[in-house]
């Protein structure tokens, strides 16, 4: 795969340990789940639950379009400004200011404003994947915003989706968007081999174990960047059903460590921010976590993996001449 250049210590790749955040991090996270809900409740189900995510866009988190009566709608976060923006294909809009305010404002101030544009909507009014669940509308607990916090975030977003669009673009076989699960909070790709998988356990917080069995129908190696993980967040790379020799596998940048609770490979994001060279520390981590499982699961890399002279060449060629 092809390494670009990269952003020189630190250049792009900011400070922000978890204990600095937690609570911010943590209201945002709730947040995320209600935006992500009202995609859900309007989008046409996708396999493996890809109709519900977020996608990073310069300015912060969006749920791309929303189909809505013969109409349309989108919900962007916008980082920059901090205010939720909704905007409507007939020219209508509102915002919802990002501040220090509870769960419980928030959720009511989003859908007062989908009611004053028309779009009725119905959610399950409670978040997945954290305990307690304390119903969006009774909390009162979470209520922290801090916008540096928040825009150092995004910098680190812009930089992961960045870089794993670019590992994903060097595979041929049935692969995920890069996108941003709310359940967990993480941003992720998904690789698959093309074979079902045995039916996922469940046993996720507050998450039904039909919803796991549907996200994890065919064996997949899948990475991203999770705010949650160690002391500043980590980049994770995992396989599901985890193949004999996967945590035996000689993994790439020598700070990877497999962390035996969770099921995962983790690099530490500092390790990334400090490393001379970032770009190629993640793409490493990325290419020789997908190897380990792939080679583990007997997978037919010949036929789902990119030839890279093929990619080169096509870089190398230039504009193409009009049609």
């Amino acid at each position: 795969m092809e390494v670009p250049a990269g952003t020189g210590p630190g250049g792009g790749w900011p400070e922000l340990r978890v204990q600095d955040w937690s609570g911010t991090r943590d209201t945002l996270h709730l947040w995320t789940q209600i935006v992500g809900k009202i995609r859900m409740a309007h989008a046409p189900m996708l396999n493996h639950w890809w109709h519900v995510t977020l996608y990073v866009s310069p300015r912060g988190l969006t749920t791309s379009t929303i189909p809505y009566s013969n109409g349309a709608f989108d919900m962007e976060f916008d980082f920059h400004e901090h205010v939720l923006r909704i905007r409507t294909s007939n020219g209508s809009g509102a915002g919802i200011r990002l501040s220090p305010k509870p769960v419980a404002e928030f959720h009511a101030e989003t859908f007062d404003a989908l009611d004053r544009l028309g779009i009725a909507t119905v959610i399950r009014a409670v978040p997945n994947e954290v305990d307690p669940a304390i119903p969006f509308a009774e909390d009162y607990l979470h209520a922290s915003y801090e916008k540096e916090a928040v825009r150092l975030y995004r910098a680190q977003l812009i930089q992961a989706d960045r870089l794993i669009n670019v590992f994903r673009s060097s595979f041929r076989g049935k692969v995920s968007p890069v996108q941003f699960f709310w359940g967990g909070m993480d941003l992720a790709c998904a690789r698959f081999s093309g074979r079902p998988a045995p039916r996922h356990p469940g046993g996720i917080p507050n998450c039904a174990d039909w919803v796991m069995a549907e996200g994890y129908s065919h064996e997949v190696s899948s990475c991203g960047f999770w705010p949650g993980g160690g002391d500043e967040g980590a980049f994770y790379s995992y396989a599901y059903p985890e193949p004999e020799g996967f945590t035996g596998s000689m993994v790439e940048p020598s700070e990877a460590t497999y962390d035996h609770d969770l099921g995962l490979y983790l690099l530490p994001y500092e390790a990334v921010r400090r490393a001379p060279d970032p770009d190629r520390h993640v793409l490493r981590f990325l290419q020789s976590t997908y190897t380990a499982a792939a080679v583990a699961g007997r997978w037919d890399r010949t036929a789902l993996e990119t030839d890279p002279a093929r990619l080169r060449h096509r870089a190398n060629r230039g504009p193409e001449p009009p049609l």
